[in-house]
């Protein structure tokens, strides 16, 4: 890295990318975008915030999926944050890369669908995981530090 340059902005540094599946949602009944969170995806959404509210993580900004239940998740997570979710194409669906997505954005917290973020962080880090609907991961320069699910961060939430 350059002398004198932002770690953030040039892909170094501790840069925390942190995934959220969206809350559970209704069952689809045609338009899959559509599909809003069931109160118990809104619960788990709320709840992902508080947790990360309650330890002390510090989110730069958020990074939503444009489908209604993802969006609504990244807004209701972020309220305990202190950050306005942003709708993101890439996240739509499909393969993304989250180092370009969040590049000299700092700490993002990604909301979006699987199996999307379970191949993301196998190609960001080599692990194999399974994101739960209302569930957490987080990357730290490559490395798979923390994969959370929705009853454990029920749990942190509550405190």
């Amino acid at each position: 890295m350059p002398t004198g340059a932002d770690p953030a902005t040039c892909g170094y540094g501790e840069v925390v990318i942190w995934f959220l599946r969206h809350g559970d949602a209704e069952d689809s009944g045609g338009d899959d975008a559509a599909r809003r969170l069931t109160a118990k995806g809104e619960r788990q959404a709320r709840d992902a915030g508080r947790a990360l509210a309650r330890l002390d993580v510090t989110i730069d900004a958020c990074l939503a999926s444009p489908k209604v239940r993802a969006l609504a998740t990244a807004e209701l997570a972020c309220e305990a944050l202190g950050v306005t979710a942003e709708a993101a194409s890439g996240l739509r669906g499909g393969d993304f890369d989250p180092a370009e997505l969040t590049v000299g954005r700092g700490d993002v917290l990604l909301v979006g669908h699987e199996p999307d973020f379970s191949r993301a962080i196998q190609r960001t880090t080599g692990a194999r995981v399974t994101m739960k609907k209302g569930g957490l991961a987080a990357v730290e320069d490559g490395v798979l530090v923390s994969l959370v699910r929705p009853r454990q961060i029920r749990a942190i939430a509550d405190g």
